[in-house]
């Protein structure tokens, strides 16, 4: 069965479209599988997600014929990502090949797509080294996100992790310094980001989770003087990657 052409660009129906996207090597973003659907190949589907790393989501058959377009899914559909992820193996060794120390920026489940694409621009545009996302609970790298990424998405190592409080404890061991964007924090423009530094932004109605803020070094925020006492996710992160990117280019200057 092709690819729905009323459907999404990004979207594969049917059990030998996606078992031939998923043997390919294309970068999937994850599978929706029939809820109790595991007859036929469906079973072949969910072993070779599993050894790719794909995320496996069980939905309503009602729901799955929706997103579809109606279309003969035969109870499995694969959305395609805009582009491959990359691992923390990847950020780093960009860092190391521009001689800079890691530059991160970790999202904890920031569900707008919107929001992300906007993030994935400034973090190319401050010159971040990659940009960390959890595979569940997230936008990933949809269509919708690589076009308000504006290009970004091509330059910019997207990895997505299991667990970000895990993958934190691991950037630690690196060397990295960990700053939570939350509230009752150190003045962002009275910190000290220089060294190997990740920057982790909370979700848009929940913030930095508690694990998540445990992990963090410092908490550090943004003055709000309005009657609004947050800011937009992409908002915040923009303002804080361009706070590391001035300092970095002082001392680069001033070195």
């Amino acid at each position: 069965m092709e690819e729905n052409k009323g459907a999404k660009s990004d979207l594969i129906v049917g059990r030998n479209a996606v078992l031939e996207a998923l043997q390919s090597g294309r970068a999937i973003d994850s599978v929706w599988i029939a809820r109790g659907e595991r007859t036929g190949s469906i079973g072949k589907i969910v072993r070779l997600c599993r050894e790719k790393d794909v995320v496996v989501k069980e939905v309503d058959e009602k729901k799955l014929s929706y997103s579809c377009g109606h279309a003969n899914h035969q109870g499995v559909a694969a959305f395609t990502a805009a582009h491959a992820y990359a691992t923390l193996d990847d950020i780093f060794a960009l860092a190391a090949s521009r001689n800079e120390p890691p530059f991160l920026l970790v999202c904890d489940e920031v569900e707008d797509p919107h929001n992300l694409g906007a993030i994935l621009r400034s973090a190319e545009a401050a010159g971040a080294h990659g940009v960390v996302i959890p595979k569940r609970r997230s936008a990933s790298l949809s269509y919708a996100v690589a076009k308000t990424s504006a290009g970004a998405i091509e330059y910019v190592p997207v990895a997505r992790v299991p667990n970000i409080p895990s993958c934190l404890e691991e950037l630690k061991k690196r060397g990295v310094w960990i700053y939570a964007a939350d509230m009752d924090g150190t003045l962002w423009c009275d910190t000290d980001f220089s060294g190997a530094v990740a920057l982790v932004i909370g979700s848009e109605g929940r913030g930095v989770g508690r694990l998540v803020k445990e992990r963090c070094d410092l908490t550090v925020s943004l003055p709000m003087h309005g009657r609004i006492n947050s800011l937009n996710a992409s908002v915040a992160a923009g303002i804080l990657l361009f706070e590391v990117a001035k300092q970095r280019l002082k001392a680069t200057t001033h070195g």
